[in-house]
């Protein structure tokens, strides 16, 4: 046990996200966008979720663990922001746009979090917060600059819509888990389950093209998709949000696009020059104020 009485295991695990997390859903948009030459947007998101929900609801049935929730109505509307909407926008996204760019647009969440959290959770923000949300918005706005005219614009707005249903969602998880005492693993289950049912709807009234089952990228995207990037990444961020606060949180993840940008310059040649470096060099700038603060935060918890 640490002085504050919370033990080295727990206060590593946010340590342990906050590097694990980045990497697997940076890399993902490499993944998602080529993704999107073997099978529709909606379709690709409801398998996902989907099956990413039946994993996690049999590694509880492993474990023992209850599998209902209350409130489930609660938990239906954060599953329809964070999951289907998010990222069934997301996906629509990365048909029309390139992939840097979409993950930069979407992962401007953070921003709309910690000002969403200040009226609804009042979770003011701290003096390093708002450097390092400074920081991070100069960082976007460069990037944004730098590759403002690639790509169509109806992807961007997709691309940004779908942060903000991702920032509202969040919101909404951090709430129910600071008034309800609930396992993460099971909330993440029951999200995912609702997101992909909705999208399943979505892909039934607007079907995409044709899905290449038997093509070998779109087998490993496919198990990509439903296990790091789903069942692991969601449960990870869920974890997250119960240990830190939302603003914290969200700005964590920023270096997740810019795993994104680098993964993109080496597999879709999407390589960042000028303002693009500069901004992603402001982005890192941001993490260092929040990583800190995320880590303190957990030692002082109950």
């Amino acid at each position: 046990m640490t002085g504050t009485g919370v033990s080295p295991r727990k206060a590593l695990w946010p340590v342990l996200i906050l590097v694990v997390l980045p990497l697997v859903w940076g890399y993902n948009w490499v993944v998602m966008k080529r993704a999107m030459d073997y099978i529709g947007p909606f379709e690709f998101a409801a398998w996902r979720f989907l099956l990413g929900s039946l994993v996690l609801f049999g590694v509880l049935a492993c474990l023992k663990r209850p599998l209902s929730i209350r409130p489930l109505g609660a938990v239906a509307w954060i599953g329809l922001f964070q999951y289907a909407g998010n990222m069934g926008l997301v996906l629509w996204a990365l048909r029309g746009g390139p992939a840097g760019r979409s993950a930069l647009l979407n992962y401007a969440m953070p921003l709309w979090v910690v000002l969403m959290a200040w009226p609804l959770l009042r979770e003011r923000p701290s003096r390093p917060q708002v450097i390092a949300l400074a920081a991070a918005t100069a960082g976007i706005v460069l990037i944004f600059a730098a590759k403002g005219t690639q790509g169509r614009s109806g992807a961007a707005v997709l691309a940004l819509v779908s942060g903000v249903l991702w920032a509202i969602g969040t919101v909404l998880s951090k709430r129910l888990l600071s008034r309800q005492h609930l396992d993460p693993m099971v909330v993440t289950a029951w999200q995912m389950l609702f997101g992909g049912v909705a999208l399943a709807i979505a892909a039934f009234f607007a079907p995409g093209r044709p899905t290449h089952w038997t093509a070998p990228y779109f087998i490993f995207a496919f198990i990509w998709e439903v296990l790091p990037a789903t069942a692991l990444g969601w449960f990870l961020w869920t974890v997250l949000l119960k240990r830190v606060d939302a603003g914290v949180a969200g700005l964590a993840v920023l270096s997740a696009p810019v795993v994104g940008i680098l993964a993109a310059a080496i597999e879709l040649r999407e390589v960042p020059r000028g303002l693009e470096a500069i901004g992603m060099g402001l982005i890192i700038l941001a993490l260092v104020f929040v990583g800190p603060l995320a880590v303190r935060q957990v030692r002082g918890s109950t």
